[in-house]
């Protein structure tokens, strides 16, 4: 299970169930929100360990989407998969473009605050936030930081995010240690 698991990627999760022959509610993590279907097989990521599945429907429904689990036809089979993870295998994604990355592929990077000539490690990337406007870099202290402090750094490159090297796994940031 270890093999598979370690390539794959979240890309939604079943937030509860709808009606009683089985569908289940689901919020995307892609962009645009309906690429989600584009994948297949989805992995979902539950208590017992991560199991394959299939979608025969969806359609969108308020803020997310409601879809149907193949050979699932009962409310209370569907209920197991709440709040379980959506996961896809890595080598669906596409290709993106030179200078852009997948939010899994910044998560864990060290992010090293190159403010006014300083160099300061701030900590590693725990998570990002998307807030509309611009997405957040949430910063955790690690080991080797300078301090034990959690940091929200806006991912708005070439004015805050000056930097990504991805052989070395660090962001370097235009960002006052300070804040």
């Amino acid at each position: 299970m270890s093999a598979v698991t370690s390539n794959l990627v979240n890309v939604g999760q079943v937030t509860g169930v709808f009606g009683v022959k089985g569908w289940i509610k689901i919020r995307s993590f892609t962009e645009p929100a309906t690429n989600l279907f584009d994948y297949s097989p989805w992995w979902l990521k539950t208590a017992h360990g991560v199991k394959t599945f299939e979608i025969d429907e969806y359609r969108a429904h308020g803020k997310g989407f409601v879809a149907h689990i193949k050979d699932v036809d009962d409310r209370d089979l569907a209920a197991q998969y709440t709040n379980c993870v959506i996961a896809v295998e890595r080598d669906l994604l596409p290709s993106l473009d030179a200078g852009e990355f997948y939010w899994h592929q910044l998560q864990d990077m060290a992010v090293i605050s190159c403010f006014e000539g300083g160099e300061s490690r701030l900590g590693t990337v725990k998570k990002l936030i998307e807030t509309g406007a611009n997405d957040v870099l949430v910063v955790a202290p690690d080991a080797n930081s300078i301090d034990d402090r959690e940091r929200l750094i806006p991912y708005i490159p070439d004015q805050f995010v000056t930097h990504i090297d991805e052989a070395t796994n660090t962001i370097e940031v235009d960002w006052d240690p300070a804040f």
